[in-house]
């Protein structure tokens, strides 16, 4: 039985938990500068481009994890971690989607194009839109603010595996 992940999945775990975090606090720093300035724009397309990074990556963690399932929990760990767990790993999942898109939905309806990397612009899947924009704000913003309680829970989890129950969870995502 396989008891740790692949370097293949460890490599999109951190590499996507790096970029979210980033992603993250340049929207913070970035939504409090105030007025129009030429770093608040370069912040947003830094901030876009981190967002569509996160999401082709998800695209491939999921294709990668389809064919490379998640080692077993231990045996000590009770059904119902088990069950949280797996619960809390779908929300994730979901998230790294959803965060990304609703962005990218934001954007369309302010009529700002995403250009990632200066380079390729993304497609324009309907125009600008006054109704929609500041409730694709709020749902942006809220998906946030869930991830960002997700993430906390699932660090706070990892860290009673590893300093509390002491199961080597942890160490599985470990290169």
């Amino acid at each position: 039985m396989q008891q740790r992940y692949t370097y293949t999945a460890m490599l999109f775990h951190w590499l996507i938990a790096l970029l979210v975090v980033a992603a993250f606090t340049l929207g913070l720093v970035m939504t409090d500068i105030p007025g129009l300035t030429p770093t608040k724009l370069r912040y947003f397309s830094w901030h876009k481009w981190l967002g569509v990074t996160v999401l082709l990556l998800a695209v491939l963690r999921v294709l990668w994890r389809l064919f490379h399932p998640s080692p077993a929990y231990p045996a000590s760990m009770a059904r119902w971690q088990q069950s949280a767990a797996n619960g809390l790993h779908f929300l994730l999942y979901v998230l790294i989607f959803a965060v990304p898109l609703s962005g990218y939905f934001y954007s369309l309806a302010s009529g700002v194009p995403v250009v990632y990397l200066g380079l390729f612009e993304l497609p324009v899947l309907f125009k600008a839109s006054t109704e929609l924009k500041p409730v694709l704000k709020a749902v942006h913003f809220w998906l946030n603010m869930l991830l960002a309680g997700s993430v906390g829970i699932h660090v706070a989890g990892a860290l009673k595996h590893q300093l509390v129950d002491r199961d080597g969870v942890l160490r599985r995502m470990l290169p």
